[in-house]
């Protein structure tokens, strides 16, 4: 099946070989290295780098606490009519 869409889109089998020989981006001992820090830190995965703390809680934080305030002064201003047009 595979084969059947890369012969038909213009690819041969033997096209892919190419891809896979040339040479990786990072070397094979730094990746390793990153792979077993990955593997063995004691936090859920999307909390392991070093700024993931910042995108994964601080940034939701700030965009509740700013929303709560925005709701919380627009409640405040309807109530005591300030702002209304007229």
């Amino acid at each position: 099946m595979a084969g059947e869409i890369l012969s038909s889109s213009g690819w041969h089998q033997n096209d892919l070989v190419f891809w896979m020989t040339e040479a990786p981006f990072v070397p094979r001992e730094r990746l390793f290295k990153h792979q077993q820090y990955f593997r063995n830190v004691p936090k859920q995965t999307y909390m392991k780098g070093r700024y993931d703390v910042i995108t994964s809680v601080a940034i939701p934080l700030v965009l509740a606490g700013t929303s709560l305030f925005l709701i919380g002064r627009g409640i405040y201003n309807m109530s005591h009519g300030i702002g209304k047009k007229e």
